[in-house]
């Protein structure tokens, strides 16, 4: 088979490819076959019928087009891999002539990948921050441990204090008039804890049980009610419980209790281990973060326009089914958004291939290959994150072909992150949090 390749524009090529006249005549004939396997013509059996008489009764264009079925995969292939081609799209034929007894001339069209320019990617210095671990860390973990296992105790004997939890009924009025869902019976909020109008919380601090008074407050400006933003309310407010946190002992009996663990020493190792490990996930995640960045920003290329008009119909699929769960009108919620939300689609196309475009190339570079042994250790985090058994994610999704695409993708992303990670210089720097955020 002969074949001419010819560029048409950017990343987009042309191929004429000869089929020998033989092989064009073998599978005109078997697609004539084929199709009298499946039509009924009188005075003929299934698959009897001769081939004038199935031309006359289906057309010579049809019988051509089930014959060019059967000899593509075949030849499309070859010419792909004669003319080494990396291609990112289904090739589309534009153009064939097919006469009996001659050779088959088949012209079609591919995308092929962008060539990618690679600046550094090896031996960079890069520095990466991370978190340090806040003094307080410790403490405030092992009390939200504590607190997972208190116990809220009635209140009969003083009034209601910042850190207690209140049970009552409230009744709101602005303007003359009661506030819709402004009013519930029985709620329970934790005064120390409260995401209630400013002011309203505090106001219930200070009072017995069966207490009944008014409360002033105000709302927000920027309030979501536009009847309420700015403006002042009463809330009627009768208590009817007042409870407290009543907090553990922290020994070693109530450890083996309310944990895996034998004693308090045991559970604080684990507590210190919890954050290390968390410490060490953030600064691995950094790192491949900010060494990417360096690489990205370091590689060239040209993005087609088709490309990023596929990545962006894509992008919007995806908007649209998540809006779809919420129960919103993609049409109303693009409106909304106005031509800002268009830009930021194609940026983030613009994003997403580049950086697709890139780990191909590195893990060219570096002969990354994906191994039987890296879908068995893909699939068992997969289990252990949805706490089944590998057997049971291939189960559901191995008869998938775009899982296992995604699955191939996702292993190739991650040894590419190893890779730069091994092969560059990385300097950990520790930042400490301000003041002013590890009081918030």
């Amino acid at each position: 088979m002969k074949s001419t390749l010819t560029q048409v524009k950017d990343n987009l090529v042309s191929i004429t490819m000869t089929i020998p006249a033989d092989e064009a005549s073998n599978a005109y004939n078997s697609a004539v076959s084929r199709i009298s396997q499946h039509i009924n013509v009188d005075g003929f059996r299934k698959g009897k019928a001769p081939r004038a008489v199935v031309e006359r009764h289906v057309g010579v264009d049809r019988i051509q087009q089930e014959a060019l079925e059967l000899l593509l995969p075949k030849y499309l292939g070859q010419a792909i891999y004669d003319n080494k081609l990396d291609v990112i799209t289904q090739p589309a034929i534009t153009a064939y002539k097919f006469e009996l007894g001659k050779d088959l001339d088949v012209t079609f069209e591919v995308e092929t990948r962008p060539e990618v320019t690679l600046g550094s990617f090896k031996g960079m210095d890069v520095k990466v921050e991370y978190p340090a671990i806040e003094d307080s860390a410790f403490d405030k973990a092992l009390n939200n441990f504590l607190t997972q296992h208190s116990s809220m105790e009635l209140v009969l004997d003083r009034p209601s204090s910042e850190t207690d939890t209140v049970v009552f009924d409230f009744d709101g009025v602005c303007n003359g008039e009661k506030i819709q869902g402004g009013s519930a019976k029985g709620y329970a909020l934790d005064l120390g804890n409260s995401n209630f109008i400013p002011g309203f919380a505090e106001q219930l601090v200070g009072h017995n049980i069966k207490d009944e008074f008014d409360i002033q407050v105000t709302f927000p400006e920027e309030y979501h009610d536009e009847k309420l933003k700015g403006q002042p309310a009463t809330f009627s407010i009768k208590i009817n419980e007042i409870k407290q946190r009543v907090m553990p002992e922290l020994n070693d009996e109530f450890v083996k209790k309310s944990s895996q663990f034998s004693t308090v020493d045991e559970l604080k190792a684990d507590i210190q281990s919890y954050l290390d490990n968390q410490r060490d996930n953030i600064k691995k995640v950094n790192a491949e973060n900010s060494v990417f960045k360096a690489v990205i920003d370091s590689a060239s290329v040209e993005i087609p326009q088709g490309m990023i008009d596929r990545e962006v119909a894509s992008l919007q699929a995806d908007y649209r089914q998540r809006l779809s769960y919420q129960g919103i009108d993609w049409d109303s919620f693009v409106k909304s958004q106005g031509e800002e939300f268009a830009n930021n689609l194609i940026e983030d196309a613009k994003i997403r291939i580049k950086n697709s475009l890139v780990i191909d190339k590195i893990s060219k570079e570096a002969d990354i290959k994906v191994e039987q042994a890296d879908f068995q250790t893909k699939l068992s985090q997969m289990a252990g994150a949805y706490g089944v058994g590998p057997q049971d994610i291939v189960k559901q999704f191995g008869q998938n072909p775009d899982f296992l695409t995604s699955l191939s993708q996702q292993i190739v992303n991650d040894k590419v992150k190893d890779f730069l990670i091994s092969n560059n210089n990385i300097e950990y720097v520790e930042v400490k949090a301000s003041k002013e955020a590890v009081e918030a």
